[in-house]
């Protein structure tokens, strides 16, 4: 997709009664952090954020141009939405935090993993576990891909995919477990009648256990006729 452009007014003021005249007005205070630590406070229109935002993943790379007051110059940053605050009532948004990334600058992200495809395992009567929904890379800002797609369609029953297995592009750099499993199918019905095959065992043994042993009688009878000779 093609990058998002926000427009934003740099924010000279700072406080809460400002955030909330900025609320009021139908925006959003913001803050650009950036990797020297400085910060920039800016202010955006709220419904297009919203709109502009939609589908976004956390490490897709966003540009906000910031306009100034007469005098400054304008300018503009690459950055993620890192964080939002939002009202828990309403949930409407109240703050955000974004971070500026710089060009030819290797930065680190969460990115997540999408699984696409019917495995044969689970078309058998496998059970699909997915316990990773994202892994961490390195890269320069260029090379960020928003998601990574995987197609899971040839796992068999008893199979699993693992971090290692996914294939990265070249200048992506993996900084997650590579044994860590993202996919795996289960074979749910071997399971289920190795489970009843294993309470009928446990059922059957004290059952065997408790039965009388009908020889035992007649060995003490025999026993007592000789006592009496």
């Amino acid at each position: 997709m093609s990058k998002v452009v926000l427009q934003a007014k740099n924010r000279e003021k700072a406080g809460s009664a400002e955030s909330r005249r900025i609320r009021k007005a139908g925006r959003i205070p913001a803050v650009i952090y950036g990797r020297s630590g400085k910060a920039v406070s800016i202010d955006l229109d709220s419904s297009e954020f919203i709109k502009s935002t939609k589908g976004i993943s956390e490490s897709t790379i966003v540009k906000v141009d910031v306009s100034h007051s007469a005098g400054a110059q304008d300018k503009s940053y690459d950055a993620f939405v890192k964080a939002t605050q939002r009202n828990i009532i309403d949930g409407k948004i109240l703050h955000i935090d974004f971070y500026e990334v710089e060009s030819g600058v290797a930065l680190r992200a969460k990115v997540s993993l999408i699984l696409q495809g019917n495995p044969i395992g689970v078309r058998e009567g496998g059970m699909l576990e997915a316990p990773a929904h994202e892994i961490e890379i390195e890269c320069l800002p260029k090379d960020l891909p928003e998601r990574i797609e995987i197609d899971i369609s040839g796992l068999k029953a008893n199979q699993s995919l693992h971090v290692r297995d996914i294939p990265l592009a070249e200048g992506v750099r993996l900084l997650s477990n590579p044994d860590q499993v993202v996919a795996l199918v289960k074979f749910a019905k071997a399971e289920a009648a190795a489970a009843v095959a294993a309470t009928d065992a446990a059922a059957t043994a004290p059952a065997a256990a408790a039965a009388p042993d009908k020889k035992a009688p007649a060995a003490d009878k025999k026993a007592s006729s000789s006592d009496k000779k």
